[in-house]
């Protein structure tokens, strides 16, 4: 947790697979109620909660209260940090695949 803002890094929200499987079902609906969420989880509501309250720490989860329900949607936009990080990556790789198939074409030569 970043403790100067309080706020839970999005690596560390998503490092969890549960969270992951969370943030999956939460983009494929615009909005979905506690309870459908829990019915997904061989888990108890209050370990479905706590996961949702780290997304929510980190930004990724907003919820809203309609009744007694709480109805929880995907705010993607934390995951941007993510996506850039992994695309570094991405052209690290690409980079070095590229030097490796040279390499063996030269050796074929």
């Amino acid at each position: 947790m970043n403790e100067s803002k309080g706020v839970r890094d999005a690596f560390d929200a998503i490092a969890d697979p549960t969270r992951r499987r969370l943030i999956r079902l939460l983009a494929e609906e615009e909005e979905v109620p506690l309870h459908e969420l829990t019915a997904q989880f061989d888990m108890g509501r209050t370990a479905v909660s706590k996961h949702l309250t780290i997304l929510k720490e980190a930004g990724l989860v907003v919820d809203r209260k309609v009744g007694r329900e709480t109805r929880f949607r995907l705010n993607a936009v934390p995951l941007r940090e993510v996506q850039d990080w992994v695309a570094f990556y991405s052209k690290f790789w690409r980079t070095n695949m590229f030097r490796l198939e040279q390499l063996l074409e030269e050796e074929e030569e």
